[in-house]
């Protein structure tokens, strides 16, 4: 049966919990195997595992009973490897990167924010600071709603000034809280959101950064922010370097994928 890997941690990281359970159905008892001064976090995998709802809250429990204990290195959802040995063997080849990287991260948590406009008062926003656009959608408001062709030219001018307005915001946003940040990762652009932004903050300077969110949010009340955090710092666990090695997230999928010897 192969395993799923949750994360690492140093093999002096405070014991688990004995009764901690990981993905599954029922869900699998949690272990960790030692190499050296490294260890993983793992369960054995089911036999077909999905993105479903109770393994992905399963997987973040774990991470965050492991991370309340000491730093872990986060794997993403779906980690897997063949067996023990193939675990042990990643362990081994990539120890020093794994300790370097433990030690990055010691004492800190990953806050992601996301923002949005509020559209209704981002529109007031666009009225007041566009003379143009204000001035045709005056005019074609006094014309019964203008021609087609005005419609259309007032909507394009609009959709501008909001993109423009989104970069703008989502620059101001990682500009006003960078500063209690020990790292920023920039997260992948979704649908519905402006900024998508993750940022490394030591335990010790959570309520600082907190509090700033609190006033950029006071600040610019035209945007709505969603803050998710303490979470374990998925965004970091890699240095670029790493990455184009084939990252931390990577280790034991390629490694599954080299036959042993």
């Amino acid at each position: 049966m192969s395993l799923y890997v949750y994360g690492i941690i140093r093999a002096s990281h405070s014991p688990l919990g004995q009764d901690l359970e990981g993905i599954g159905d029922p869900p699998r008892p949690v272990r960790v195997p030692r190499q050296g001064e490294v260890a993983a976090i793992v369960s054995d995998a089911p036999d077909q595992l999905r993105p479903k709802r109770r393994d992905l809250l399963a997987h973040q429990h774990v991470l965050l009973e492991a991370g309340a204990g000491g730093v872990v290195l986060p794997m993403r959802f779906g980690s897997a490897s063949p067996d023990d040995d193939t675990v042990t063997r990643v362990l081994a080849e990539r120890a020093e990167h794994f300790l370097e990287r433990l030690r990055a991260l010691d004492g800190t948590a990953e806050y992601n924010i996301k923002a949005n406009h509020d559209e209704e008062a981002v529109l007031h926003l666009i009225m007041a600071d566009h003379d143009d656009i204000r001035s045709l959608a005056e005019t074609n408001r006094e014309a019964g709603g203008g021609t087609q062709e005005e419609k259309i030219r007032l909507g394009e001018m609009i959709a501008a000034a909001v993109q423009a307005r989104e970069a703008r915001d989502a620059e101001l946003l990682q500009q006003a809280l960078q500063p209690m940040a020990e790292a920023v990762s920039a997260g992948p652009q979704s649908t519905g959101w402006l900024a998508n932004v993750s940022f490394l903050v030591d335990h010790g300077s959570a309520e600082r950064f907190l509090a700033a969110v609190d006033a950029f949010r006071e600040e610019q009340p035209h945007l709505e922010l969603r803050v998710n955090g303490p979470l374990p710092p998925y965004s970091f666990v890699d240095t670029p370097s790493s990455q184009a090695e084939g990252g931390t997230a990577e280790a034991f999928g390629a490694a599954a994928a080299q036959p042993d010897g």
